[in-house]
């Protein structure tokens, strides 16, 4: 109630009769909204914005990246290391477009943004202006709403409608288009944050029925096992969910995105799922009774074949989004809610119980695992440094402690597989859409969103030369973001799939490089590089110990492989454990 008085007591200071700029009437909807920190570029059409902004500096930090891409990668790590919508400014034409693709990434991923997009005055809509494109239709299939508004007095009910759209339910990006007639007209401004809309329902009401039938399910099962993905970091659910697998006994797996929801620590943490996840975790699938999957929508790399995934299991599927119920793999019982409400409403109908036996399966398929991939990939005995004992390393030196953000390829992956993930919201990267120059830009956003953790970003060399001009950013604000990019000279998850089945035709995946280090230095950013074994270890421990900003080359092996391997169109549990 306190919080609640608190807030209506700023929103009422920000209100004002006198007529002012739908420009300032936006820069102050953003603060009655908690907003402290804007990523954006300027431009013509979003000029008035700016011009605002410049008399707020003192309640609104904007980093100006240099790229409107990197912007929006940047709110999206802020976004999903704080729990708060990222917030973008950018301009018309090509500011807007340049979006696109992190709208995408948002989409699919669920992550809050709310992007402001300046556009040409509203007589000129339709005209092909100077840097006009029609950024509705362009967005529309990549947001969860977008609006335009043409009018000064419009522009506080869009924010607050937006801001709640982006936040509640299952979150993603909004796009705002204001046009320059609106940002320079004038209105008295009233804020009111926006609470409910008679046709969006966030929240279904919890159905007991359902509960109590799942719990029924749980009791009964020998073998029962949980899939846990990114719905349970959203919701809050981490203690629920452990609560719930202490009781009954119940093995715990990690999508991509679900990492860092479950303690990797935890004896019943069984790994990664997915087309380069664990053994256990993915055989273990077709040779469960009961699959639970908490927050997960079933992706493709997660199922494989789905005709081959989990026949002879029955399903409980709890899922906020009903659209991803039954949409890959039907359930048995659907529990339509929030992960947390779901869980804690399940916790006392299910009994204690114990499953030593069915456990202890996941252990032996992890001893074959160990034998056969793990310990080749943490301690090889020749040859160059491999990605694996460079994660491996680094999730020790750190006490799986870090923010870790990867981009995406095979460092992702081994990322995934190594690094001991101890605590919530600790691990980000690009799921649904796989973009490659995510993670500089978001381990950015992820430093200014959680400014007393550290935060990594792992990145292999071609998706760090996707976004590397953020750089700058890194430079002018002193951002402490740490960067270790390992460096195989390929596009390597391609590389690694030509080799497997195009017969080692590396066909444009081969890569020449600049200088990174050189590069670094250019822009003020200390960097070192290790291209021996011997050097490892003290290099990663300087590194991790070394304030940031700080950047760390690491050559690895050129053709190294990300083991084991579900090929596309196989069930999850024919995985290639070699080549």
């Amino acid at each position: 109630m306190q919080q609640k008085a608190a807030l209506q007591t700023k929103i009422d200071r920000l209100n004002s009769e006198l007529p002012i700029t739908g420009a300032e009437a936006l820069i102050r909807s953003l603060i009655a909204e908690s907003v402290d920190t804007i990523f954006g570029y300027p431009g013509g059409a979003i000029m008035p914005v700016y011009d605002a902004l410049y008399h707020y500096g003192e309640q609104l930090n904007h980093i100006l990246t240099r790229h409107e891409q990197g912007a929006i990668h940047a709110a999206q790590g802020y976004a999903r290391v704080s729990g708060k919508v990222g917030v973008v400014f950018v301009t018309s034409g090509p500011g807007a477009t340049n979006l696109v693709t992190g709208l995408a990434d948002a989409m699919i991923d669920s992550t809050p943004v709310v992007c402001i997009t300046g556009q040409v005055a509203s007589h000129l809509l339709g005209t092909d202006a100077f840097q006009e494109t029609d950024v509705m239709n362009i967005t529309i299939p990549v947001t969860k709403w977008s609006v335009q508004v043409t009018r000064a007095e419009d522009i506080p009910a869009a924010v607050a409608k937006a801001f709640y759209i982006a936040r509640t339910g299952r979150p993603g990006p909004v796009l705002i288009d204001i046009t320059k007639d609106a940002q320079f007209g004038k209105a008295p401004f009233h804020y009111e944050p926006c609470q409910q809309l008679r046709t969006y329902r966030p929240k279904p009401r919890l159905q007991m029925e359902a509960v109590q039938a799942a719990a029924e399910l749980i009791n009964q099962s020998r073998r029962p096992y949980i899939l846990a993905g990114q719905g349970v970091l959203l919701s809050g659910a981490m203690e629920a969910l452990k609560a719930l697998a202490e009781k009954a006994d119940i093995p715990v797996a990690n999508t991509l995105l679900g990492l860092s929801s479950f303690p990797a620590d935890h004896p019943l943490y069984v790994g990664f799922l997915g087309m380069h996840g664990n053994y256990s975790t993915n055989r273990n699938t077709n040779e469960c009774d009961l699959l639970i999957a908490v927050g997960m929508r079933f992706d493709d790399r997660v199922t494989g074949d789905v005709s081959k995934y989990a026949r002879q299991a029955k399903v409980i599927h709890i899922e906020l989004d009903e659209a991803e119920i039954n949409k890959i793999i039907q359930a048995d019982v659907a529990v339509h809610a929030d992960a947390k409400e779901a869980l804690e409403a399940l916790l006392p109908l299910v009994k204690p119980n114990r499953h030593t036996e069915w456990i202890a399966s996941f252990h032996r398929y992890q001893q074959e695992e160990f034998e056969k991939i793990v310990s080749k990939d943490w301690f090889p005995a020749t040859g160059l440094i491999k990605m694996g004992e460079v994660v491996h390393l680094l999730s020790e030196l750190t006490q799986g402690q870090a923010v870790i953000v990867t981009d995406v390829g095979q460092h992702q992956m081994i990322t995934s597989r190594y690094y001991a993930f101890k605590r919530p919201r600790t691990h980000i990267t690009s799921g649904g859409l796989g973009t490659m120059g995510f993670a500089l830009p978001a381990a950015m956003g992820a430093a200014l969103g959680a400014p007393h953790e550290q935060v990594i970003a792992i990145i292999g060399d071609g998706g760090f030369q996707m976004t590397l001009q953020e750089l700058g950013t890194i430079s002018q604000y002193h951002i402490p973001v740490k960067i270790l990019v390992l460096n195989n000279s390929f596009l390597g998850m391609v590389r690694q799939w030509q080799q497997l089945f195009h017969e080692s035709r590396y066909s444009f995946t081969e890569m020449v490089n600049p200088d990174f280090v050189k590069l670094l230095d250019a822009y003020g950013i200390p960097a070192s590089r290790v291209t021996e074994r011997a050097q490892l270890r003290e290099a990663l421990a300087e590194f991790v110990s070394a304030p940031a900003p700080r950047f760390l080359e690491v050559k690895v092996e050129k053709e190294d492989n990300v083991f084991p391997m579900v090929p596309a169109g196989a069930a999850v549990s024919d995985m290639i454990l070699e080549a």
